[in-house]
């Protein structure tokens, strides 16, 4: 889980890989995400109709993903979750 931020100094390793792969970009004050790419396993993927021939490209359906700022990128579930959303339904563990 990461909440989408342009000023997040120290963001988990996951999305600082992601965005050196081209996963995640800021297209204005947006963050574009490329979601197939963030949850690679091919099961998953064939569920969403995103595997191209033989699993070696992408469908484009649910392909990209657009976050706010305070949204939350919730890697467990493979979606966006508002920041309202998340504090409603959400609990955080230590």
């Amino acid at each position: 889980m990461w909440q989408v931020s342009p000023h997040d100094k120290t963001p988990p390793l996951w999305v600082k890989e992601a965005f050196a792969k081209g996963y995640l970009r800021w297209v204005d004050k947006r963050l574009l995400i490329v979601m197939p790419a963030l949850s690679p396993s091919t099961v998953a993927n064939l569920k969403l109709g995103m595997v191209g021939t033989l699993g070696g490209g992408f469908c484009g359906y649910a392909m990209y993903v657009m976050a706010d700022s305070g949204d939350f990128l919730d890697m467990t579930d493979h979606c966006v979750v508002s920041a309202h959303k998340f504090f409603k339904k959400y609990q955080l563990i230590n």
